[in-house]
């Protein structure tokens, strides 16, 4: 199946890329060969390290607005596989809602999405081939209280993947998204002790009736099966996969 290092010689830009699922997608296309580029804030000495480990460029901008999002695109320079990972969470009541939350939520979240892929569109077209990956979530399928933007941006990225797979269906470029449920990252261990405390659990609890409550399998997603997903929509025998919504969530949104 494609052999080894099939993206050698195509570059990739993943947003949101200096930790958790955008790591580790940017981690398995660069075991395939391509050139990364990384994007997201974080620690200077971290992310030093892990464009060293990847021989990848970063370029850090703010995706909430316009100037920021091309300013990221200009500094990626021309790129044949665009994965739109970066995002934000806010919980809280539609009446109580704080609409400076959901703007920024709706901007990073989906209108990002946008902006990256018109502007990666033109170099793709002309090489006859491309990948637009968007993680999306659970929630691009179902919806959970007090998340209103978070849900309505997610259900727009989905939105916004099929429309870019019929218009691009005769480009060699294809659009998918990836919905993972919860996934086992640094930012959901480190939420464990405070809901034990919060909430009088144990760990086992927190994590089966609380984290897990909504995954079947009672597994979290690792963050390497989402970047599994990612480079098998980059390979050859992959080009006639487009506007799909691939889940990974435990059987989540089976139910």
């Amino acid at each position: 199946m494609g052999g080894p290092m099939f993206l050698s010689g195509k570059r990739a830009l993943v947003t949101g890329s200096t930790s958790g699922i955008g790591l580790a997608i940017a981690q398995a296309l660069h075991r395939e060969g391509a050139a990364i580029v990384l994007n997201g804030f974080g620690d200077e000495a971290l992310i030093a390290r892990l464009t060293g480990e990847l021989g990848a460029d970063h370029v850090n901008a703010d995706l909430t607005t316009r100037a920021g999002c091309e300013e990221l695109m200009a500094g990626a320079g021309p790129v044949d596989i665009l994965v739109n990972n970066a995002g934000m969470q806010h919980v809280a009541p539609v009446d109580e809602f704080p609409v400076d939350k959901w703007d920024a939520i709706i901007a990073l979240n989906l209108t990002a999405a946008f902006h990256t892929a018109r502007i990666s569109v033109p170099h793709m077209k002309a090489a006859g081939w491309g990948r637009i990956i968007n993680t999306a979530s659970a929630h691009s399928l179902t919806a959970s209280p007090f998340k209103s933007a978070y849900v309505a941006a997610k259900h727009g990225i989905a939105g916004l993947t099929k429309t870019l797979a019929l218009e691009l269906a005769q480009t060699g470029i294809t659009a998918n998204c990836i919905s993972p449920g919860y996934v086992w990252t640094s930012l959901v261990e480190n939420q464990i002790p405070d809901t034990m405390a919060a909430r009088g659990l144990s760990r086992e609890q927190v994590i089966n009736d609380v984290l897990l409550a909504k995954q079947p399998t009672k597994r979290f997603v690792q963050p390497d099966e989402v970047g599994a997903l990612a480079a098998f929509l980059c390979r050859p025998e992959a080009g006639n996969i487009t506007g799909a919504n691939y889940s990974i969530d435990g059987g989540w949104t089976a139910e």
